[in-house]
């Protein structure tokens, strides 16, 4: 286990949250668009992204803490805490630099995140309404499939209730 394997990794991670990214915003873009009919294969890519992240995830747990007991940083060694254990000012910037990197997409996928949530909401919130706006008898059809006539027939309303 070395330094520069962690690199590696973390530069897969990297790699990973971009593509997160980038399918949380095709996302946004289908909810914007109004294209419901593609969520479903737009959210599954976005599923298939998060699996792989969790299996760098594990990877990356398993290689820092390999690199933070040789270099004394403890078991439970954070990237920040590699940062100041690093043994030379080489390997701090690399990891810096990643720890930047990584924050400022994670930042990014929780602003998208939030904004799908609100366009969904929005949505959700509107077909609601939709619905509950509906006449009764609207959208009925008769035997030819030729919309039915509403009854004309007289309703009584008991309006004590």
């Amino acid at each position: 286990m070395s330094a520069n394997d962690l690199s590696t990794l973390l530069w897969r991670e990297r790699e990973l949250l971009e593509l997160l990214l980038f399918k949380l915003e095709e996302e946004q873009l289908l909810l914007s668009a109004g294209k419901a009919k593609w969520l479903p294969f737009a959210t599954r890519e976005v599923e298939q992204v998060l699996v792989r992240l969790r299996q760098a995830g594990i990877e990356r747990t398993v290689e820092s803490a390999a690199l933070a007991q040789e270099w004394g940083a403890g078991d439970e060694a954070t990237l920040r805490d590699l940062v100041r254990h690093a043994p030379a000012d080489a390997w701090r910037d690399i990891f810096q630099s990643h720890l930047t990197a990584l924050t400022a997409l994670t930042a990014q996928i929780a602003d998208i995140r939030d904004a799908n949530l609100t366009h969904l909401r929005a949505a959700a919130r509107s077909t609601q309404e939709t619905l509950a706006n509906l006449e009764p008898g609207g959208g009925m059809y008769d035997g030819r499939g030729a919309p039915a006539m509403a009854s004309s027939g007289s309703h009584l309303f008991d309006r004590r209730f």
